[in-house]
């Protein structure tokens, strides 16, 4: 092996070194919270299995996202779901819900096609179930803020 290989090796090996080393040290101050998933659901089983019926017979997932990973080619055009019980009431929602008009309640910059219908034709037991599922999807304390901004750049476009 020639001097200037053995230079290269040991520049790979020191680098290597150097970046296990800065890796255990940002693992190492991280908060319990950082691994703790930010949202959750306090529903019934019950509310759960109803709500989750009605939001894939309605196909909701064609613009709404619902507990998933957030994704920089994500083509889902509307706002994501997951925590929306921590944004909006169960009574808001219903209410949005049987509009006939959702624009009037909440501005969408949307495409007319990916804007929110109009679910005031929906069975209301179905409309209180769903306000109530949606209403039951709660993000933590300390994630409200960035699910607040997303909500609003996904509305308005701008930064919030």
């Amino acid at each position: 092996m020639r001097r200037g290989e053995k230079g290269v090796l040991i520049f790979i090996a020191v680098v290597v070194v150097l970046m296990m080393a800065w890796n255990a040290w940002r693992l190492e101050g991280r908060s319990e919270q950082d691994s703790e998933i930010p949202f959750y659901s306090d529903a019934s089983p019950e509310l759960r299995t109803a709500g989750s019926m009605i939001y894939r017979k309605y196909q909701c997932k064609r613009c709404h996202s619902l507990w998933t990973v957030k994704d920089i080619m994500q083509t889902v055009p509307a706002p994501a779901l997951d925590g929306i019980g921590s944004l909006r009431s169960e009574q808001w929602l219903y209410d949005y819900l049987s509009s006939e008009n959702p624009q009037k309640i909440l501005a969408s910059r949307l495409k007319k096609e990916y804007q929110m219908p109009s679910f005031s034709d929906m069975p209301e037991q179905e409309r209180r179930q769903l306000a109530a599922y949606l209403a039951s999807l709660k993000v933590r304390d300390w994630y409200l803020d960035e699910t607040r901004k997303a909500e609003c750049r996904k509305l308005t476009g701008g930064e919030c």
